[in-house]
């Protein structure tokens, strides 16, 4: 099945409006024959990134509309660094997100083997843990989830792999948010 990344958020920016909209997308993909197998939510609580397991965007936006989901965006993605079985399984929560907006032509082929020959310089910084990124099909931008002390220790491991930083959040903990 696909992967579809759906950017939304919660009318009122608190922890219990973005939970109850969690457990709408989650019910949402549900009964259209999908599974949410990953989300994450901005610290404030204002915006949620949900990873949905589907075989079809048409049904998937539909249930989501159908449910009164308003997503920013809903685009097909694929998994880097680890396996939906995993992610599943763990339904941990990253402490950072980091967006990098792709730069015109480059390919999917050409950023996969980039990140493997790059991936093993994390090791140089054990204070942060790579986690796993979502690539867009669409090679718009991927979002890549780290746990690490603060935002600087990010953006040092950023460096080390020489990948840019376009936008750098910080996510609310998994207590808070989980599906």
């Amino acid at each position: 099945m696909a992967l579809w990344l759906i950017e939304t958020a919660p009318a009122v920016a608190e922890r219990s409006a973005v939970v109850a909209l969690l457990d709408r997308v989650s019910a949402a993909a549900r009964n259209a024959g999908g599974d949410a197998i990953d989300a994450q939510v901005a610290a404030g609580f204002g915006k949620a990134f949900v990873v949905v397991e589907h075989a079809d965007q048409t049904a998937l936006t539909a249930a989501l509309t159908d449910a009164g989901i308003t997503a920013a965006e809903i685009a097909e993605v694929r998994l880097v660094g680890d396996t939906v079985e995993n992610v599943k399984a763990r339904r941990g929560a990253a402490g950072y997100l980091v967006e990098w907006d792709f730069p015109t032509g480059l390919t999917m082929d050409t950023y996969l083997a980039r990140k493997q020959e790059k991936s093993p310089l994390y090791a140089s910084i054990p204070e942060v843990t790579f986690l796993r990124t979502y690539v867009r099909e669409d090679m718009v931008k991927c979002l890549c989830f780290y746990d690490a002390p603060d935002e600087d220790a990010v953006v040092r491991a950023r460096q080390i792999v020489s990948t840019p930083v376009d936008r750098l959040t910080r996510l609310e903990e998994s207590q808070h948010v989980a599906l």
